[in-house]
């Protein structure tokens, strides 16, 4: 299999300045393209009587020949095992991916060491693996190893920051599908790990370098996840009486009662590196006041929230189409957090392509108000569906409908602006497709 260039690989220094071998270049590179390309997503197919594919036969061939001459542990071993990984998972046999990147990874510590950078590409391809056929937990203790390998391999540093911030979205992700450990610490390990792939970029690149932004997008997104988390019972407290829990729980009431103050910091600090980067670029600095606002009004700070998307108007008024601008950034309402990544609501879809149609407005202080829920007709011209004897499905959408309007209740606007001040709005009307949640 042929990698990516290896001069990715001069980026990496290894805490023991061990040299940049063409076998570690070709790993550290296809480590980074499976990181880039989101691998794991794939579904899982019926693979009963799926044959090998040339790669496959090329492969077994090759680890065959490598073994018979040069022995069951040989270096060369790894980098093969990997292809025959990457070739199977393509062909949807995961679970012998797996088996096969288990053994890369056993053969890279007995080769290299118990924390080798090589064993990063073969875990991360195992974990897709892990994921694509949803053995969610196996792939979270793989995750943590994987974690632990490239925390002693991989010096400060870009790669490392991108490592960093891989695990950080892998511990938003496990929060989300609620994996292994408790959901608050989930986001205090989130929250760290953004904060330790800054700090690394500072040390590398300095405290105005645009690839700060990254991170401190994750940390924002952090904050909003700590601040607006619920509990996980149904008292909305904590689980778990051990120590290490209570700790744990003590730590998160902590971040949580700082939250307002640290998103308020990060915010300012992406500011300061737009400014920095951007120079006076009047829809940018209006664009950044927005988002302080939006977090203000987010935890009701109203008066607050007001005056600064008055300043940000006020940054507008002197770009040169400045209305344009007001219009798009303050003519509709808008749900927040109004951050990607975070944001609360799906977005609409086409009626004609829904199955729940609601009618609702919007207060000048960005409260939802007069839900309604509206009888979804056929679309014009088309024959009406058979009926149907089982009626599960419309249960479960009539179910779905009503959770999302509770939710659509409890979701706070931005209000929409005139003339420099909040109004309501009334009749807006959002369709969706339960079917897709």
């Amino acid at each position: 299999m042929r990698y990516p260039s290896r001069t990715v690989a001069v980026m990496i220094q290894l805490k023991n300045r061990t040299p940049i071998t063409p076998r570690l270049a070709s790993a550290v590179a296809c480590w980074l393209a499976l990181s880039a390309s989101g691998l794991g997503a794939q579904e899982t197919l019926d693979t009963e009587a799926v044959p090998d594919s040339r790669d496959v036969l090329f492969y077994r061939e090759t680890i065959a020949d490598i073994e018979s001459s040069q022995g069951a542990y040989a270096e060369g071993l790894q980098e093969q095992l990997l292809s025959l990984g990457l070739s199977l998972q393509q062909q949807g046999r995961h679970e012998e991916a797996v088996r096969v990147l288990k053994r890369g990874v056993h053969l890279a510590r007995i080769n290299d060491g118990l924390y080798s950078i090589d064993q990063i590409p073969l875990l991360q391809t195992e974990i897709a693996s892990h994921m694509a056929t949803g053995q969610f937990i196996e792939a979270d203790e793989r995750q943590m190893y994987l974690y632990r390998v490239q925390q002693r391999s991989l010096d400060r540093g870009e790669i490392r920051a991108q490592a960093l911030i891989q695990q950080a979205r892998w511990q938003r992700r496990a929060y989300e599908m609620g994996v292994g450990e408790q959901g608050f610490t989930r986001l205090l390990n989130m929250w760290d790990l953004y904060r330790l792939a800054l700090n690394d970029v500072v040390e590398q690149e300095g405290d105005t370098s645009l690839s700060l932004l990254v991170p401190l997008q994750g940390m924002l997104q952090s904050q909003y996840l700590i601040a607006g988390f619920q509990g996980e019972t149904s008292s909305g407290g904590f689980g778990g009486d051990d120590l290490a829990a209570r700790q744990n729980q003590g730590r998160f009431s902590a971040y949580r009662s700082q939250s307002y103050k640290k998103g308020q910091a990060v915010i300012k600090a992406i500011y300061d590196i737009e400014q920095e980067n951007n120079g006076d670029d009047k829809v940018a600095s209006a664009e950044h006041l927005i988002m302080l606002g939006d977090w203000m009004l987010w935890h009701g700070e109203r008066e607050s929230a007001f005056e600064t998307y008055q300043d940000a108007m006020m940054e507008l008024a002197e770009a040169g189409d400045a209305q344009q601008e007001i219009d798009r950034l303050f003519g509709a309402p808008v749900p927040l957090p109004s951050l990607e990544g975070v944001r609360p609501l799906p977005p609409p879809v086409d009626p004609e392509q829904a199955d729940l149609l609601l009618e609702f407005g919007i207060s000048n202080r960005g409260r939802v108000i007069d839900l309604e829920r509206l009888e979804v007709t056929e679309a014009e011209g088309t024959e009406a569906e058979p009926e149907a004897v089982d009626d599960g499905p419309e249960v479960d959408n009539e179910a779905s409908g009503n959770r999302f309007m509770r939710k659509l209740r409890k979701t706070r606007f931005r209000p929409r602006f005139e003339n420099g001040e909040p109004v309501a709005t009334e009749n807006i009307i959002w369709a969706y497709d339960t079917s897709n949640w």
